[in-house]
């Protein structure tokens, strides 16, 4: 069986903008467009290969996981 590295399954981006998005190791991936949204399942998929969850979590193209980043809600 063969084992594929996360580099030879998903492209390191898929931007093909005249001005280039952010990388998705870029401090600002989170800018780039979005190629494929699926608000019912609660993901969004960037072009530079980032999949942005609805609970602000996130998924690299390299596997790397981010932890959900919502900010703190006031409290009255």
């Amino acid at each position: 069986m063969r084992t594929l590295t996360p580099q030879a399954r998903q492209p390191r981006s898929r931007c093909t903008h005249k001005q280039p998005c952010p990388s998705a190791d870029s401090p600002d991936h989170e800018a780039a467009v979005a190629v494929s949204a699926h608000p019912e399942q609660g993901w969004t998929l960037l072009c530079n290969g980032v999949l942005l969850f609805d609970d602000t979590g996130e998924l690299l193209p390299d596997g790397q996981v981010i932890a959900p980043h919502r900010p703190l809600t006031a409290t009255a």
